[in-house]
């Protein structure tokens, strides 16, 4: 009987934990922010202590204005000339422009990263798991495949931020009629969170 009373309290206390313990980490991360301001300005100097939170309202409000001036003209013409300038620095310009490409990708409002959930085949034949579609090969990779290929992210559980890339022909996928989030879940939670309802559409041929 403690036995159980002991397990139902880890599952009721260690994703509160772990959802306190991120929170904590990201705001405490944003806070860092506050290393711009000049000493006089920071909580420290005008409250006597620090005050958590106040650097994530300015970390999101630099990054609100960034969006605002890079909207405009003038905004366009100074990043413009700030990439030209990364651009023509070694190693840095390679490291700034794949992350830039990432990133456009990941987060742009008309991209297609990761928004269609599939069933793929893999390590081996026989062996399904869950991966996303990140689009298709480029033009250059897909004139030496034969077929229909597309690009395919699989993550890793429970860690989802790192995974495999593979190109995987259109007619080996199955395509699942469920949300990236939910299939998310699914994947971190290593199959323990499962939707209720998981149909399939018919594969791909």
């Amino acid at each position: 009987m403690l036995r159980k009373y002991f397990i139902t309290g880890l599952l009721t206390l260690v994703p509160l934990f772990i959802t306190i313990w991120v929170i904590r980490s990201v705001i405490g991360a944003m806070d860092q922010s506050l290393l711009l301001l000049p000493l006089g300005w920071r909580p420290e100097a005008l409250f006597g202590r620090h005050v958590p939170g106040v650097g994530t309202i300015l970390t999101l409000l630099i990054v609100l204005l960034t969006g605002v001036l890079a909207r405009n003209f003038i905004g366009n013409y100074v990043l413009a000339g700030w990439e030209a300038l990364l651009n023509r620095i070694p190693i840095v310009n390679s490291i700034y422009s794949s992350v830039k490409q990432v990133s456009d990708t990941l987060f742009s409002s008309d991209g297609n990263a990761f928004r269609t959930a599939v069933l793929v085949q893999y390590p081996r034949a026989g062996l399904w798991t869950i991966g996303f579609v990140t689009g298709t090969p480029a033009a250059s990779v897909q004139e030496h495949l034969k077929g229909d290929f597309v690009n395919i992210y699989i993550p890793t559980t429970p860690n989802p931020t790192s995974g495999f890339f593979l190109m995987v022909a259109r007619t080996e996928i199955v395509e699942l009629d469920m949300s990236v989030d939910v299939a998310l879940k699914h994947i971190v939670s290593m199959g323990v969170v499962a939707p209720e309802v998981m149909p399939t559409k018919t594969p791909n041929c």
